[in-house]
């Protein structure tokens, strides 16, 4: 019986044994690839960092990656001839204008259709989703022109927050299913107390959907933030009003008509930093969960 037994174990121990060789297996190389891709995502970062800190003429004959002298004068004159001081202000009015308005249109949409019971609700979503298949780009930047020239809004960039309000589909969905996750009985609970629709919203739900609206800030903000052909067309007449990334074109050529790479990449690197601070306080929201927000 002894040995029967031991035969057995082995026999049960075997299967387990190149599981767990399988595993392992599958884990380095998905690990392999990750490892890969980040290479392939940073390594252009990378080089552009670096190139920031060359000349003109060092990046013009290429063959390097790290400068053989490092030219800390390109931010300052990348700083100065793109008026950053002006341009990053208007990047910040207009990403922070439209994540504000983004998040309280998606995050108020999201609860009503989750929550409420209304005639034409599956019509209104379905609207939702097609508006994530209908192109926003250069096609319609005409029809949205002349729809802010009849509302006044044609010089200034509240016509682009506006347009790019209109787009939250894609947040919407985002902050929907996340409504999806927390539970009912939290709103059953405060209307026993005799709280209303909008006192449940502004006092119990948004506060559980800060991861969400984490995560709907931070794309949201870099859409904006990323935004070109827009701000270009609307702010044609008012240069003051030119957002960071159509400053950066004044970057492209100097006064005597030659290409300012270097002045490009020193400009490209600092119109990086407000993002690679959203990113860092909307990280936070990421990893927060709503277990345990109901106890017993």
């Amino acid at each position: 019986m002894a040995v029967t037994n031991s035969i057995r174990a082995v026999q049960i121990k075997k299967p387990t044994r190149s599981f767990s060789v399988g595993r392992w297996g599958g884990r380095a190389l998905l690990w392999l690839f990750l490892l890969i891709t980040a290479l392939l995502i940073v390594f252009p970062v990378v080089v552009t960092f670096l190139g920031s800190f060359m000349s003109n003429m060092e990046i013009t004959k290429g063959g390097k990656i790290f400068p053989s002298s490092w030219h800390f004068e390109n931010y300052k004159e990348a700083w100065v001839q793109a008026n950053f001081a002006r341009f990053t202000w208007n990047s910040l009015f207009l990403s922070g204008a439209t994540t504000i308005g983004v998040l309280i249109v998606a995050s108020m949409a999201a609860y009503v259709v989750d929550r409420l019971k209304f005639p034409g609700k599956a019509i209104y979503v379905a609207i939702q989703a097609s508006t994530m298949f209908i192109s926003i780009g250069a096609v319609v930047i005409r029809p949205q022109f002349e729809l802010m020239v009849k509302l006044h809004l044609n010089t200034n960039l509240w016509g682009v927050v506006l347009i790019l309000i209109s787009g939250h589909a894609y947040i919407f969905f985002i902050l929907l299913s996340f409504l999806k996750g927390i539970s009912r009985e939290l709103d059953e609970a405060a209307r026993i107390d005799g709280c209303s629709n909008s006192g449940i919203f502004w006092r119990i739900i948004l506060p559980l959907m800060r991861p969400g609206l984490g995560v709907g800030a931070l794309f949201t903000f870099c859409g904006a933030w990323n935004e070109y052909l827009r701000p270009l067309v609307f702010t044609m007449t008012n240069p003051d009003l030119q957002t960071l990334t159509v400053g950066l074109s004044y970057l492209r050529y100097g006064a005597s008509a030659a290409v300012q790479t270097h002045y490009m990449m020193a400009g490209a690197c600092l119109s990086i930093l407000p993002l690679l601070l959203v990113y860092m306080i909307a990280n936070r929201q990421f990893m927060q969960m709503t277990a345990g927000s109901l106890k017993g």
